[in-house]
């Protein structure tokens, strides 16, 4: 085995031992993000507007069914599981396949929130929820403010 130095370029991994070499979440795990297994989390977007915050969360294959939504503390928790078994059979052999998905995402929401009156919708792979603003709240910020 031959030690190379590095230019400082992280195309490539880094190894403090041989056992890195077999350790496949430990090889991957800093260089190469996109391949982290084990804690792949679905992308999302949060906008806002005048009279809400939507929440957009990327999750293709999933059912509604699938997924667990609830406030508790001021807390929203998005979770979503999904098990899928296939079995095969020919007279000669017999293939089963079990994929196991699950992710949960925790958002702290803000005490403008009507977290009584949360929506959520799922089409096309996009979970979207919206989080209205309190009424006395929004009257607040919408003070317009003189120049003098």
């Amino acid at each position: 085995m031959a030690i190379i130095k590095s230019n400082g370029s992280n195309l490539l991994p880094t190894f403090t031992g041989f056992s890195d070499l077999f350790d496949i979440d430990r090889f991957f795990e800093n260089e190469f993000p996109a391949l982290n297994l084990g804690t792949r989390l679905p992308a999302v977007n949060v906008k806002q507007n005048h009279k809400e915050y939507t929440v957009e969360l990327a999750a293709p294959g999933l059912k509604k069914d699938d997924f667990k939504i609830d406030v508790d503390n001021n807390v929203l928790t998005i979770q979503a599981e999904k098990e899928e078994n296939k079995e095969e059979k020919d007279e000669n052999y017999t293939r089963k396949e079990y994929n196991y998905n699950s992710f949960s995402r925790l958002f702290q929401l803000p005490e403008n929130v009507k977290s009584d009156k949360i929506q959520a919708n799922y089409e096309n792979g996009v979970l979207k929820l919206a989080l209205p603003f309190k009424e006395e709240l929004k009257k607040i910020a919408k003070k317009e403010i003189k120049v003098s």
